[in-house]
């Protein structure tokens, strides 16, 4: 059964590390899913976390610069 609460958290979390981040997670969860750890979710509540973060960032044009990250 998939906890859609724990997901949004865990998506809340995630973002919160900032842009970067975000997208950096993203691309290791489109390689390799599983080898992303992230604590409690199954491999089906993972796949929402990686399309919920996927519909987030699709907002933005292109990903964000990690100077301008870094410089913040």
């Amino acid at each position: 059964m998939v906890d859609r609460l724990k997901i949004e958290q865990c998506v809340e979390s995630l973002c919160q590390n900032g842009c970067a981040a975000v997208y950096a997670t993203i691309t290791a969860m489109e390689k390799n899913l599983d080898g992303v750890p992230l604590p409690g979710l199954s491999t089906e509540e993972k796949q929402m976390v990686l399309q919920e973060l996927q519909a987030i960032m699709s907002v933005y044009d292109q990903p964000c610069d990690i100077r301008q990250q870094a410089s913040r």
